[in-house]
């Protein structure tokens, strides 16, 4: 087998794809990210409604992207769909963002929460290593990030086989742990009035807010202000819900790609929507929804305002008391571990795809001794390590949600584009529902982003800004070639 072979070897069944795309789905948001979605909106109706919706887009953009997956059964997924569809340019400025933010960035993002939960076991980790100025500091936490971002790295370059099993048992821990999350957090909240206290006047919709000084403020929301305020903070659940199509990015190396991927996208997504909404059920089974800021009892302090935000484990604490912060910081830190092994992956796979088409370092079309292409991961480790240095990639992520919600609106509506470009081009699955499912799809998110720029016009504009900032470093790679 030759080191400079560049065609990856087919070894991925159906289990495999569908632990990728529930496992890279599942990492720390589910975990913190209800506790702001409930001071944004302040309804426990409003709260399961939004997780509902986020679900329910994210199961019919799978559908959707079925079709594509079906017709372009090859390494690199979503670009190779959007190239497709639309030419070189677009397919490289979705892959600029990914690289620059979206797929390095959760990585980072997701790295430095796996250090600062292991803080908890070792309170060393805190500790400063070196500082410079008031700026940056690096602390031995932020070295763990980096730590485990080599380390999975590493062993994703060792071959699929071992990328799987990592993946595989990681999902399925994180999997059991949630589900006895949500059944022992419903059976004891049940046995409490909790659950129907928050469902009193359950469509009382306000934003809650902390003032500096410690005081809330709360204010009433309807009609428009409400749709506002639920599509800002959908993109909480959408961030908690994304990185589903990372298993179209594999796709070279999945066993009959035409079916298998189509299958492991609904499936995946579908028991990753059912666990978010569940899980929501459970929070509310045993905290109230509004709570008291600055209270020092987890009860008391409720869903919206537990503490540091980590509303799992304010849950968890209700159901096994104090020992639950060591259990969910075991639990997050599996569940976050096991995201970034899905990412790291995966991610690699479209850096090779986009190399074979001259957009990307030549050198990551390369595959080593096992078949995968270790320099294309090793350029994602050391990016995706320098975002997690720099601190910034939180203000990055929030960039870049709005950019990924695009391109997930540009692939869809590329489904439309092909079936009119390339209607005897063989398609072995078609999209369910179309073309009903697809538009319901564009028309829903697009709305959410129409929303964004007017609630959330800095963000939403930086995003665009990361986006189109690869425009001219398009035309200068075309150029130098």
């Amino acid at each position: 087998m030759s080191e400079n072979k560049t065609e990856l070897k087919r070894s991925l069944g159906l289990i495999d794809a569908t632990s990728l795309v529930a496992g890279s789905m599942i990492g720390s948001g589910i975990f913190i990210v209800t506790s702001a979605m409930a001071r944004d909106i302040g309804s426990a109706a409003w709260l399961l409604v939004i997780w509902l919706v986020t679900g329910l887009i994210t199961v019919a953009a799978a559908l959707s992207y079925g079709e594509l997956a079906g017709m372009m059964p090859n390494a690199g997924g979503q670009f190779v769909y959007i190239q497709r569809a639309y030419g070189r340019l677009i397919s490289f400025l979705y892959g600029w963002t990914v690289f620059t933010v979206i797929q390095t960035g959760v990585i980072a993002a997701i790295a430095v929460t796996f250090a600062s939960y292991a803080a908890i076991f070792f309170p060393a980790l805190d500790d400063t290593l070196f500082q410079v100025g008031d700026g940056f500091v690096f602390t031995n936490s932020k070295l763990l990030a980096i730590l485990s971002i080599i380390l999975l790295t590493y062993i994703n370059t060792q071959g699929v086989k071992s990328g799987k099993i990592v993946q595989l048992i990681l999902t399925s821990a994180k999997l059991i742990a949630l589900f006895a999350l949500i059944v022992l957090g419903i059976y004891v909240g049940l046995k409490t009035d909790v659950l129907a206290n928050n469902f009193t006047n359950m469509w009382d919709a306000s934003k809650t807010v902390l003032n500096p000084d410690g005081t809330v403020t709360v204010t009433k929301l309807g009609g428009m202000a409400l749709l506002g305020a639920a599509a800002a903070t959908m993109i909480n659940s959408l961030f908690s819900s994304d990185a589903w199509n990372n298993v179209t990015f594999i796709a070279g190396e999945i066993k009959e790609p035409k079916k298998n991927i189509p299958r492991s996208l609904f499936l995946g997504t579908l028991i990753v929507t059912i666990i978010y909404v569940l899980a929501n059920v459970a929070y509310l089974a045993l905290l109230p929804m509004q709570g008291t800021a600055g209270a020092t009892a987890v009860f008391d302090s409720g869903i919206m305002f537990a503490k540091n935000d980590r509303v799992g484990a304010a849950a968890a604490g209700m159901i096994m008391g104090n020992v639950s912060i060591f259990v969910m910081a075991a639990l997050i830190m599996v569940s976050t571990f096991g995201a970034n092994s899905g990412l790291i992956l995966s991610g690699g796979r479209l850096f090779y795809a986009m190399a074979k088409d001259n957009l990307f370092f030549k050198q990551a079309t390369e595959l080593n001794k096992n078949q995968v292409p270790a320099k294309a991961l090793w350029v994602q480790c050391i990016w995706a390590s320098v975002l997690a240095i720099s601190g910034k990639f939180g203000d990055l992520l929030t960039y870049a949600t709005f950019a990924s919600l695009l391109f997930y609106i540009l692939t869809i509506i590329g489904v439309f584009i092909l079936r009119k470009k390339e209607p005897t081009t063989e398609r072995p699955y078609k999209a369910f529902g179309y073309p009903f499912v697809p538009a319901i799809y564009v028309l829903v998110t697009t709305g959410i982003c129409l929303t964004l720029l007017v609630y959330d016009t800095v963000n939403t504009g930086l995003g665009l800004g990361i986006v189109l900032l690869g425009i001219p470093v398009y035309y200068f790679l075309m150029n130098k070639k």
